[in-house]
């Protein structure tokens, strides 16, 4: 898929600091020889990395997917309705199929 933002997956963050957090993340920053955008990018993959590691996060992450799952049903099963239990127009009438890979 092609990314619309032209950036490559590149997402901006914006976030507010208290001013006395700002001035010592931007000491340590400086003290590493890193710009403020490099440190919070490995402040980030920090984060996410020690997350991971917690005893109950892939217990968690199933769970949302299997939320994510039942509300696309629900979404699937809703448009489905609108067309009588047949697939939207231009859709496959079968949602057990597998895309095949177009070549």
């Amino acid at each position: 898929m092609t990314d619309p933002t032209g950036r490559n997956g590149v997402k901006t963050l914006g976030i507010k600091l208290p001013s006395e957090l700002h001035a010592q993340f931007s000491l340590v920053a400086q003290l590493d020889e890193l710009n403020l955008g490099d440190a919070v990018l490995r402040a980030v993959e920090l984060y996410v990395q020690t997350k991971r590691s917690e005893p109950d996060f892939a217990a968690r992450a199933a769970a949302a997917l299997e939320e994510i799952e039942r509300e696309a049903k629900s979404r699937r099963d809703a448009i489905e309705g609108l067309f009588g239990g047949e697939a939207a127009p231009g859709k496959a009438a079968s949602r057990s199929k597998k895309a095949e890979p177009q070549g």
